[in-house]
């Protein structure tokens, strides 16, 4: 999962991993060596926001080289001849790096709660201590002043009650709710003195909101999206499973190929994130409006939470905001953001993710290049054995393509495998591949190139796109496309003669066939030595 090719040097297996032996994970923590090299792989995905400081052809090429996966644009600002311009100036960057891909993703601004417009235009001083009026009457949009503010939102007063907390502007406009008058009107304490203008963001922290999940502008943004054909949405404020069913329907048929990523921003989504992990195709911890919608340090608990339960579900999730703030100005990151990053790795992100430090901050090629470089460093401090065997020893039933994973992980792990290769049709074989967590890369071939960019959503997984046509057998073509994936990881340097690989496949063409593993070890004078079929073709 890196970017191009100055991204994909990797080392073999036995290389990539200290000390594989070990048998608990504090018996592995305890061995590492503070002189230990970063793994040349990064399974990690790096998400990049595409802004005014990224959006040129030559420094999408630069953010490619240093690790972008999934360009991301956000709809809560631009015009559509704008994103027009960065979608087509991604896929023409893209094209230099094929045979690897980069996925194009869209950020919905979702619903929202903002502040009406001052009364004499100019910004307002509220003063710590003082009670003001809070209105969600439409007669007070343009009324606000030092002694009332106006909310766009009609079913404030049955959201909120008194000594419920009401948060504007990123934060730094804090009300209590004192006492509510009626149907709509309630009366607030000022907890801090602030200045602010007009058409401020608003968050009700605890409340139920009953906005609708896609709004009218989503729409037509979604509809933009299924237009340009986008891989994927992350689709904001996600806060129940019926919320992902209406951004289904919003993209429509032409756009049921394209993966929601549910962004989980408030209580009411983490509380109900079962059923929105079940109902998405992944999930994203979104910790900027998460922290105003609960405690600050209950989004430390979300995360964990969050990246959890997708991890044991097999859905990729995504950790995003604030990563490396400081480098929207500074050449280096902090050292808490070095290790909120690595941290996020270890705790099982799929994919990290970088906001304004790409989109509009000074530094957007030197941040990609240092997040990649924490990926790879994180990467040897996680002890993968455990997260293998707590997911394949559940007793529930697996279908052929689970049990072909399980199998082709637990071969890799006994041989220490320097690669997994898979050939995919559909993609799901290698997002299952990437749920048991090897500690070796696994190589996707696929002709599809929506698929290849898909997979750049899940840990580990090192997509390709196999262009020649099918012009001989299925069983020579199988065969022609592993040696492409071999040739490449030869290429790489993290395929060796003397190692050995997995050779997950199918035993016919086509979708929903993969059920055979084979172990192979590459040999000094041909690409691929003996084959061992460990598991053989379907029965029936």
């Amino acid at each position: 999962m890196s970017g191009a090719k100055a991204r994909f040097e990797y080392k073999a297996e036995t290389d990539q991993v200290p000390h594989p032996s070990a048998r608990t994970r504090g018996e592995y923590l305890s061995l590492l060596n503070i002189d230990h090299p970063p793994t040349v792989i990064r399974g990690t995905g790096i998400i990049c926001t595409i802004g005014p400081s990224s959006q040129s052809v030559d420094t999408l090429k630069k953010l490619i080289e240093s690790g972008l996966n999934i360009a991301r644009l956000n709809f809560s600002h631009g015009t559509y001849e704008y994103h027009q311009k960065t979608i087509n100036n991604v896929r023409e960057a893209a094209l230099s790096s094929l045979p690897h891909v980069v996925a194009i993703a869209l950020d919905t601004k979702g619903p929202e709660i903002r502040t009406g417009f001052m009364k004499n235009g100019n910004d307002v001083f509220y003063k710590k201590g003082s009670i003001i009026k809070v209105s969600c009457d439409p007669a007070f949009e343009h009324e606000c002043s030092e002694t009332q503010q106006y909310l766009d939102y009609k079913d404030l007063i049955t959201s909120v009650k008194p000594g419920g907390h009401i948060v504007i502007a990123d934060g730094n406009f804090l009300l209590e709710v004192k006492e509510i008058i009626d149907s709509k009107n309630l009366l607030a304490e000022v907890l801090n003195d602030t200045t602010i203008g007009s058409r401020k963001n608003c968050n009700l922290p605890g409340a139920i909101i009953t906005l609708p999940s896609v709004s009218e502008k989503d729409a037509q943004d979604l509809q933009f999206g299924v237009k340009n054909k986008v891989d994927m949405v992350f689709a904001s404020f996600i806060r129940k499973a019926s919320d992902v069913e209406d951004v289904r329907k919003a993209l429509g048929e032409e756009g049921k190929y394209i993966k929601v990523i549910s962004k989980i921003e408030n209580h009411e989504g983490v509380v109900n994130v079962d059923e929105i992990i079940a109902a998405s195709d992944g999930i994203m911890v979104a910790r900027g409006d998460m922290g105003m919608e609960m405690p600050a340090e209950k989004v430390f608990l979300a995360q964990k939470i969050l990246i959890t339960r997708c991890n044991r579900a097999g859905k990729p999730v995504i950790c995003a905001t604030q990563m490396l703030e400081s480098m929207v100005k500074n050449p280096r990151p902090t050292r808490a953001e070095i290790t909120d990053v690595g941290n996020a790795v270890v705790d099982g992100a799929d994919c990290v993710m970088l906001s304004g430090e790409t989109a509009n901050g000074l530094y957007p090629v030197e941040a990609v290049d240092i997040m990649h470089k924490i990926c790879r460093q994180a990467a040897t401090v996680q002890f993968l054995r455990d997260s293998f065997f707590e997911r394949a020893g559940k007793d529930d039933f697996t279908d052929i393509t689970e049990t072909t994973s399980i199998s082709a992980v637990t071969a890799s792990f006994k041989t220490n495998a320097c690669a997994i290769i898979v050939l995919t049709t559909s993609g799901r074989t290698a997002w299952t591949l990437s749920k048991y967590r090897p500690r070796c890369p696994i190589i996707v071939i696929t002709r599809d190139e929506h698929i290849a960019r898909i997979c750049h959503l899940y840990r580990g997984l090192f997509p390709l796109v196999y262009l020649p046509d099918r012009n001989r057998t299925w069983h020579d073509d199988m065969y022609d496309r592993l040696d492409f994936g071999i040739a490449r990881g030869r290429d790489m340097g993290f395929i060796k003669s003397g190692s050995f690989i997995i050779f997950v496949s199918g035993w016919h063409p086509g979708a929903s066939s993969t059920n055979t593993v084979q172990i192979m070890q590459v040999q000094d004078d041909s690409v691929i030595g003996d084959r061992k079929n460990i598991i053989f073709e379907n029965p029936t």
